[in-house]
């Protein structure tokens, strides 16, 4: 199947990015991975005996945390959910159901679009704590943990103020800081990551079901680890401040993170961790979708880093100089990972997400090409979130086209300059170029689709 025209290529990009996001629906997955039998609750591979069992308790935060927590809901009879369920969750305020969930409270931590830790966020993770430490050993607490969590579950350590913890959590980002580097610092500042969780929780169980949104989907770095004990390193936790940051730390925190390390409380349950979604999986989908539609699919994986404009750049110039079948098939450019955008060396940047930048460096890439190149093919490029959240915007990422490099030669628009001041949202903007889709209810990073349509199948833009 060859389309016919730009906007059936987007159509086709789209497609094969929903693909991908459905499989990792958070609702499903948890659904899935809970079972009430007869005489035991099943979560994952782990058995959990009736006899005994006293109150579940449902905790977390995450952008998928709604879908989890309705998954979880499903899976459960109506009356072992009012005889033994109750919970919180921690998510985003536009994830809230437009009907309250049976037994578990979802909390709005934060406005959409910002994904920072907020005051509502802080009061609804010191509730969290204070129902977990209200648990006996005969309960089993169920940890629902997402994409985002970090942001949605802030508990300062004692001495520091949210603020100086929002600080320095902008400042590393602005910098360019890692989120395994990011992670390590909230960890050091933080009463619940780390395994905070886990310390505060006198039940005889916790079992974590968690959808990653972290490259490698190393436990300890989604939201930050809350149910991943972990020792607190503060001297590292202030070395990295001090090469990202310089001498401009808080004294609150350089004073916390200086005091000599504290032995840890013993943990008083059993804990078990399992992934029950990831970016492989929701590539693995994409790949099979966009085989159906006629594409030769080639997946450079779901581990992809570094910085989002130089993703833009790579792509277009792999997908350009790609070798083609001699039949003219289409052939598909998949990847998944999670890149950056470094605002250091701009001092008022715009407004975007590093969707959008890989989208506005692709066409700022192909402005530069000789016209030939881009005539011999015909290259549709769609970089997202899978969250359906790209930055502090309502896009969850863009296009790079033909369409989109037509809308910017009529109205003359710059790209170059608006990739400089990292405005990637204004530009896209103007040449009506955003994919916008509402919260998807589940987060495993970002899904970046190329297609490139050969010279004899060209695609035409109506």
């Amino acid at each position: 199947m060859h389309p016919q025209s730009v906007h059936q290529a987007r159509n086709d990009a789209m497609a094969i990015w929903r693909a991908g996001v459905n499989a990792v629906d958070s609702r499903r997955l948890v659904a899935q991975a809970v079972r009430l039998e007869e005489t035991c609750l099943r979560v994952c591979q782990q058995v959990i005996p009736l006899a005994g069992l006293g109150r579940v308790l449902v905790v977390g935060a995450g952008k998928a945390g709604t879908g989890m927590a309705q998954g979880l809901e499903e899976a459960l009879p109506p009356e072992f959910l009012d005889q033994r369920v109750s919970g919180w969750i921690n998510v985003p305020a536009d994830c809230l159901p437009e009907i309250p969930l049976r037994r578990i409270h979802l909390h709005p931590a934060r406005p959409a679009g910002i994904n920072e830790p907020t005051e509502a966020g802080y009061r609804g993770t010191l509730k969290i704590l204070e129902l977990v430490a209200d648990m006996r050993p005969e309960d089993v607490c169920l940890v629902l943990i997402s994409g985002g969590g970090s942001a949605l579950l802030p508990a300062p350590a004692a001495g520091i103020s949210l603020e100086d913890k929002l600080q320095i959590t902008r400042r590393l980002s602005k910098a360019g800081a890692t989120i395994d580097d990011l992670n390590r610092v909230r960890r050091a500042l933080s009463l619940i990551k780390g395994g905070g969780l886990l310390r505060a929780c006198p039940a005889g169980s916790v079992f974590s079901l968690v959808i990653s949104d972290v490259v490698g989907d190393p436990l300890e770095t989604i939201a930050s680890g809350p149910t991943v004990p972990l020792p607190v390193d503060r001297p590292l936790a202030l070395s990295l401040l001090h090469d990202y940051l310089g001498a401009e730390i808080p004294r609150s925190v350089q004073e916390f993170l200086a005091r000599p390390e504290t032995e840890a409380p013993p943990l008083r349950c059993l804990y078990h961790n399992d992934i029950i979604g990831s970016n492989a999986v929701a590539l693995r989908a994409a790949g099979n979708r966009a085989e159906e539609l006629g594409y030769r699919v080639l997946s450079l994986g779901s581990e992809v880093t570094g910085i989002a404009a130089e993703l833009g750049q790579q792509m277009v110039r792999q997908g350009l100089e790609y070798p083609l079948t001699g039949d003219g098939q289409p052939l598909c450019l998949l990847c998944g990972g999670e890149t950056t955008v470094p605002l250091a060396d701009v001092a008022n940047p715009g407004k975007g997400g590093r969707n959008q930048e890989v989208a506005v460096a692709a066409l700022a890439t192909l402005e530069e090409l000789p016209e030939t190149s881009f005539e011999r093919r015909n290259l549709t490029l769609l970089a997202a979130g899978t969250d359906g959240e790209d930055g502090p915007t309502n896009a969850a990422g863009g296009f790079a086209d033909r369409l989109a490099l037509e809308s910017i030669r009529h109205q003359n628009l710059n790209t170059s300059a608006f990739l400089r001041e990292h405005n990637s949202h204004a530009l896209l903007k103007a040449c009506d170029s955003l994919f916008i889709t509402g919260p998807t209810h589940t987060n495993v990073m970002d899904l970046n689709v190329v297609l490139i349509h050969p010279h004899g199948h060209a695609v035409q833009t109506d």
